[in-house]
């Protein structure tokens, strides 16, 4: 093959970080988050199918702190990714392009989210716990 000069394709190296890029990559990740935290859900309802025993095992586990903090990172991923779906839908519906209104909307995805992930889990907490 003959060695040509051309450019590579640039990589996340090459780029200026902004929000716009961020909240790209976190709508991806928190849309893994979620398929793999939804296996949380399933193995809680697969211990309650299974006894109270079970189940009591189950609570002790996902109520420790490394289980809150992944339910907590659970939550904040499904109001990220529901916030940043949003938005998609405005620019879907053909609003929101314009670069200011971009980076605007996409600050607002991730306030929005910590926002609701706060007041949710200051509910749980003083409502009796996660588990």
């Amino acid at each position: 093959m003959a060695d040509t000069q051309r450019p590579l394709s640039p990589h996340l190296q090459v780029y200026k970080w902004q929000v716009q890029m961020m909240s790209s990559i976190l709508h991806r990740a928190t849309g893994i988050a979620l398929a793999v935290g939804s296996l949380l859900v399933v193995a809680g309802l697969l211990h309650l199918a299974a006894g109270e025993e079970s189940f009591n095992h189950f609570k002790a586990v996902i109520g420790s702190p490394i289980g809150t903090i992944l339910l907590i990172g659970w939550s904040w991923s499904l109001f990220y990714h529901l916030c940043n779906g949003i938005r998609h839908l405005v620019q879907d519906a053909g609003f929101g392009y314009a670069i200011p209104q971009f980076v605007r909307s996409s600050w607002l995805s991730v306030i929005v989210s910590i926002v609701l992930t706060v007041l949710v889990w200051a509910y749980v907490l003083t409502a009796g716990g996660a588990a």
